[in-house]
């Protein structure tokens, strides 16, 4: 019996692989952090995107019910209230990480544009038109007057 009891093992971790397992998980998780932020980075894109495209449809339901006439600002922020009060959107959609930036639009009566800059690609602007075009505009100052730059 003092036989039997001599070839039991202890099963238990060493320190020295309980260390080797946590720096990996660390290492991973930082690989994992890394690529992580650039997936956000495209998905507030993305939504800046999108709120841009619903902007032009509030733009365009006001100059419907004004007979084609667009709202009339300088250069501002949407999010001044002014522009979304003629709009009746209500409450703006502020910027998926800076709510200083915001979204800018120009608009004369008879055409306006409107811009967020990328958060992905720097120095890139994505545009919407009065005249329907839609894209990336790439420069090193924003859009300041009416005519679409794209």
């Amino acid at each position: 019996m003092i036989m039997n009891q001599r070839k039991r093992y202890n099963k238990a971790f060493t320190l020295i692989e309980m260390l080797v397992v946590i720096s990996l998980i660390g290492i991973l998780a930082a690989l994992a952090l890394v690529s992580f932020g650039g997936a956000q980075k495209q998905a507030r894109d993305t939504t800046r995107k999108s709120d841009l495209k619903q902007y032009q449809t509030s733009i365009e339901g006001y100059a419907n019910r004004n007979n084609g006439n667009y709202p009339i600002s300088g250069s501002t922020v949407i999010s001044s209230g002014t522009v979304c009060t003629a709009l009746a959107i209500g409450t703006c959609p502020a910027d998926p990480k800076d709510p200083v930036l915001q979204y800018k639009y120009i608009g004369d009566g008879i055409g306006y544009v409107i811009w967020s800059s990328l958060e992905n690609k720097t120095g890139t602007f994505w545009v919407v038109c009065s005249n329907g075009k839609t894209g990336e505009y790439v420069s090193t100052s924003a859009p300041s007057s009416i005519t679409c730059p794209i």
